[in-house]
């Protein structure tokens, strides 16, 4: 998560990815164990690009050439990173192989077809569909339909075939408007005048202060019943209060439901 604290557009990104590669492995017919493990590698694929320097990953225009190929580089550093960890097997293919495509043309590898690991497959649908979904500094997310219109176009070439099939089948059930937009399960997005996501917490009473990571603006959490909203208070969050955290709430609740499947 120290990851996406560095980006104040990604708000969620990791737990939506989690959560759409685990709808796409239940919706392939994998086995639980195989589920958890796509979930774990969903929030954990980029964990390489803590090696990517604020500029680059920030940057608000087109990225040059040599900045793309420091992009690049994010799956093999986080293979190292990963590498002596004693759990590491949960969630390298995912992180090495996210960016790796059917038609050979990805990377880190260049690798195709099912020589991909399938875990990688399936995360590479859901990290480009939540790219595609989401509000970045430069662009607004795109609607779920053009994104699955994208996706349907890619199959076989950028995207597995037969798993981008079974992802598209999941836009006439509901799960996918329950992630996109959101942070935590329940829990949409909500917007910033400068145009940044504020990340709300389940964790969080009415009456909290929330800050936006990109301008520091300060916003009330108004909670009546099951709904929340922000008000502006016109105030700035300090270095202390806009300092990069994790939800630790968010974090222990995920492990406390894969552990039992994968130690």
């Amino acid at each position: 998560m120290i990851v996406e604290a560095r980006d104040p557009y990604t708000g969620g990104h990791l737990w939506r990815v989690s959560q759409f590669s685990k709808l796409l492995a239940e919706a392939a017919g994998l086995s639980r164990r195989d589920v958890v493990l796509c979930e774990i590698g969903g929030f954990l694929h980029d964990l390489g690009k803590v090696g990517v320097p604020d500029a680059i990953l920030n940057k608000p225009d087109k990225l040059s050439d040599n900045e793309f190929s420091i992009i690049r580089t994010h799956p093999s550093v986080g293979s190292r990173l990963l590498a002596t960890h004693p759990l590491a097997d949960l969630a390298m293919d995912a992180v090495v192989g996210h960016h790796e495509r059917p038609d050979g043309k990805g990377y880190p590898n260049g690798i195709a077809g099912e020589v991909i690991p399938r875990v990688a497959r399936i995360v590479s649908i859901a990290d480009a569909f939540d790219a595609m979904t989401s509000t970045r500094a430069y662009r607004k997310g795109m609607p779920i339909e053009t994104a699955i219109r994208i996706i349907d176009n890619e199959a076989g070439k950028q995207f597995d075939r037969v798993l981008a099939k079974t992802f598209i089948a999941l836009q006439s059930t509901a799960y996918l408007n329950h992630i996109v937009g959101h942070s935590e399960p329940g829990l949409p997005l909500h917007w910033c005048p400068c145009g940044a996501p504020v990340v709300l917490r389940s964790a969080q009473h009415n009456g909290d202060f929330v800050y936006c990571r990109n301008c520091g603006g300060e916003a009330r959490i108004l909670k009546n019943g099951g709904e929340a909203r922000i008000e502006l208070t016109g105030g700035h969050g300090d270095p202390v209060t806009l300092a990069p955290d994790s939800d630790q709430d968010l974090l222990a609740g995920m492990v406390s439901n894969i552990a039992p499947l994968v130690i």
